[in-house]
């Protein structure tokens, strides 16, 4: 057949554009036009070849082989296949496993088939030259392309490039138009400041009738206010994100214990009043919230501890959606969605919050926080981890990105709420 085809690894296509560019191989040293970068390759091969495209294969690394936000973009995009091996993490380092052989794969499969007359190879990987032989062999035309070597050297292996029937170079002008390397500071730069939004919902207090209350129930204060664990001197703390921690107890009362949220959860109704009648009388306790309800098997959320009855009345996203909305939305979330943490939940409380038909719900939630309804916050983590933002070994989403999925989500709310007070004509 008289057509073209080229496969691309993207490994050592960006890697290389980030040498070139930003003087190192790391790929989050550089933003890519993914749309203009496939255009470029389209545009180019059939030039070279003078045979039009029947198609481009992506071949890529990824965690699990789960499709990242940028696998999502390409495999909608026409003429474009992704196939994706595994990403792997070892002595600090990254590395791509199954991609040279999905490629030397495909490369075969295609000159067997008679499926084009001529395949564009972008890789610099030795390891394929027993499929491009191959290829020669059943009669197609190969076609090596490099990316200009920021040494002004070679690569790519010299075996590869003696075996090709043509090679050329993308250099620095058209690698350019797709790919440019990301403005950061100098080696003497201080760390970028974190978000705001993230910085305040990380330290937003517990209430203190809570802090109390927790301690009642682990076994009481000592002298100093703090729970003592043990004989070691060190009181009971937590992340935001449940998990216990240890830290040293200061000599005088000047922090406090900060229960986890499965102390809150394990509270009951009631307590023994700490300074009320002295008679050891039970009153009724606070209500035992989960400040970051995300992980599953902290408590039942029925009875005393289940949702309040002010916020399980919140519709949640997926009833406030129809069919032709939900079909928008992952089209959306396909084509124009980065997966920023921050962004995404921007964007699930930007559709949240439209599609909201009694204002009063918006008011109820702001509220709330820094707390997210448990509803919604559970079926926020949900639609955050189609973007692959879990991590992988406990399918559980990074506790930072946590943080910063749930700061977009309020810095969104608290613009729609501000919109809702501004008076008319502003």
């Amino acid at each position: 057949m008289d057509r073209c085809v080229v496969l691309v690894d993207a490994g050592y296509l960006l890697g290389a554009a980030a040498s070139l560019l930003a003087g190192e191989p790391a790929r989050s040293r550089i933003t890519v036009d993914h749309a203009a970068l496939i255009q470029g390759l389209r545009q180019r091969a059939e030039a070279d070849t003078e045979r039009p495209l029947l198609r481009i294969y992506w071949f890529d690394g990824a965690p699990d082989r789960v499709p990242q936000p940028e696998h999502r973009r390409l495999r909608v995009m026409p003429r474009v296949t992704v196939r994706l091996g595994a990403l792997t993490r070892s002595d600090g380092r990254w590395a791509q496993k199954g991609v040279d052989a999905a490629m030397h794969a495909e490369l075969t499969e295609l000159a067997r088939n008679r499926a084009c007359s001529d395949i564009v190879l972008v890789t610099g990987d030795g390891d394929l030259l027993p499929g491009l032989m191959s290829a020669k062999e059943h009669g197609v035309a190969v076609h090596l392309w490099a990316v200009q070597a920021a040494d002004g050297d070679y690569n790519q292996s010299e075996d590869l490039v003696a075996e090709a029937d043509e090679r050329r170079v993308l250099d620095r002008a058209w690698i350019t138009r797709a790919v440019r390397a990301k403005e950061l500071g100098g080696p003497c730069a201080p760390p970028p400041a974190p978000r705001p939004e993230i910085a305040a919902i990380l330290s937003a207090p517990l209430p203190e009738s809570a802090v109390a209350a927790a301690a009642a129930a682990a076994g009481g204060p000592d002298t100093d206010g703090h729970e003592r664990n043990g004989t070691n001197g060190t009181s009971r703390t937590a992340a935001a994100d449940g998990r216990d921690q240890t830290a040293a107890s200061p000599g005088s009362g000047g922090s406090r214990v900060v229960p986890t949220p499965k102390d809150l959860a394990g509270l009951g109704r009631t307590h023994a009043s700490p300074a009320g009648n002295g008679n050891g009388t039970q009153v009724p306790a606070p209500s035992a919230t989960l400040r970051w309800s995300s992980d599953k098997g902290w408590a039942e959320r029925g009875g005393p501890v289940g949702e309040p009855s002010e916020t399980a009345s919140l519709p949640t996203l997926a009833q406030l959606t129809s069919a032709e909305q939900r079909w928008a939305d992952r089209e959306e979330d396909i084509t124009a969605v980065s997966g920023d943490p921050f962004e995404v939940g921007q964007v699930f409380a930007r559709r949240w919050t439209d599609r909201l038909s009694d204002t009063a719900h918006l008011q109820q939630l702001s509220t709330e926080y820094p707390r997210i309804p448990h509803r919604i916050d559970g079926e926020l983590l949900r639609y955050a981890a189609r973007f692959g933002l879990l991590a992988h070994k406990d399918d559980q989403i990074d506790e930072h990105d946590r943080y910063a999925i749930r700061a977009g989500f309020w810095r969104e709310v608290d613009v729609r709420t501000a919109a809702e007070h501004a008076p008319a004509g502003e």
